[in-house]
């Protein structure tokens, strides 16, 4: 049964609120700049690497509430790239109604944004960062031997020729022989052995995750309780925002998660989610570190189907390992069907995934101060 919250109306999206869906990475940090004010607690996290205009690149984070907040709701964009251009727009919409007084907090209560974990990505159309990684399968213990993806090896050549005819039928077959969940793990569960490839989690802690250990540290967040959200584009029914739990069975983040969202959570450990398991997650990084009464979710927003999905990143690795990174690589066919998967532009996609993130917001809020109620 799911847990019944105190009602409080969600308004029609506003024309003004889908100004925030800008359409590149440069204008759309310039937006969350833009509302963030000059005297608010704004850091900016450079990263080693330029965008098309050779302009620098950074992270930012901005934490909105008193220093002393003993509840955090974290809100996180771009950990793969591209997909930031939609979660940096919902970032702004919730920074602009703090702002404006539309959205309030409960006493004790703070947020904190992390635009754009992977500006890179975002800047030039990847969902890898600068170095290849997958942020999002990154968050491993490099000091142990590298976890094993066997169904990976077996398609790495077919996953990367050119030869549609051969990539489908070594695929056809393997998800035939295996099954569609196995199928799905052997291309997007995490590798740790072709760089070049999709999906890597990369040899060493990443850029992005040496930022995150610093921002627990400045904002001593393993002493706060936490509402972890992490905003993804591309996975699962249109428009819909889907909150999938990685926290494991039985354990006390995944009875949070269930009270404050209710059966609306779908975990991939028990086949509910349009996801499947996957080695590296950035929710691990966070279940490690949260106190009690805390927990991550993942807000993944669909676009179109799985197929098409892997059809576009895969196109977007067999590009980038043929053709030198340059401006004009940005209206590449193959870049501009990656964007159009990741970020819709219509108004009815963007419209949806700005209700769903004010509600799944105030859910948070409402599970952090304790103003969720169970039957």
């Amino acid at each position: 049964m799911d847990s019944i919250h105190p009602l409080r109306p969600i308004a029609v999206i506003e024309p003004e609120a889908l100004l925030h869906f800008q359409p590149d990475q440069a204008t759309a940090t310039a937006r969350f700049l833009s509302l963030c004010g000059p005297q608010s607690a704004l850091h900016t996290w450079p990263i080693p690497a330029a965008g098309p205009d050779q302009q620098p690149l950074a992270s930012h984070s901005l934490w909105w509430g008193p220093a002393d907040a003993e509840q955090v709701l974290v809100m996180l964009s771009g950990t793969h790239g591209v997909e930031g251009l939609a979660g940096s727009a919902l970032q702004c919409d919730l920074l602009a109604r703090l702002n404006s007084g539309a959205q309030t907090l409960a006493a004790g209560s703070a947020v904190l944004f992390v635009h754009l974990l992977n500006p890179w990505g975002a800047a030039w159309l990847r969902r890898c960062d600068q170095d290849g990684i997958d942020l999002n399968r990154n968050f491993i213990d490099f000091g142990r031997a590298l976890p094993d993806n066997p169904g990976y090896e077996a398609l790495r050549n077919a996953l990367l020729s050119r030869s549609d005819s051969l990539r489908g039928q070594v695929l056809a077959r393997y998800r035939q022989c295996h099954g569609d969940a196995a199928y799905q793990i052997a291309i997007s569960g995490g590798q740790y052995t072709d760089p070049q490839g999709p999906f890597h989690g990369g040899r060493r802690a990443s850029t992005a995750r040496s930022m995150l250990d610093q921002l627990v540290e400045r904002y001593q967040l393993s002493r706060r309780r936490l509402a972890v959200i992490d905003l993804h584009t591309g996975l699962g029914a249109y428009g819909y925002g889907e909150i999938i739990c990685d926290h494991p069975g039985g354990s006390a983040g995944l009875a949070t998660a269930l009270a404050w969202y209710g059966d609306a959570v779908t975990r991939a450990e028990d086949g509910s989610s349009s996801s499947v398991p996957k080695t590296g997650l950035l929710d691990f990084y966070w279940q490690a570190l949260m106190p009690p009464g805390s927990c991550f979710v993942t807000l993944e927003f669909g676009t179109f189907s799985t197929a098409q999905l892997f059809e576009v990143i895969l196109a977007d690795h067999r590009l980038h390992r043929a053709a030198p990174l340059t401006p004009a690589l940005l209206t590449h066919p193959v870049k501009l069907a990656l964007r159009a998967h990741f970020y819709p532009q219509t108004r009815q996609w963007q419209q949806l995934a700005l209700f769903r993130t004010r509600q799944v917001t105030q859910l948070a809020l409402d599970g952090l101060s304790g103003q969720t109620e169970t039957p």
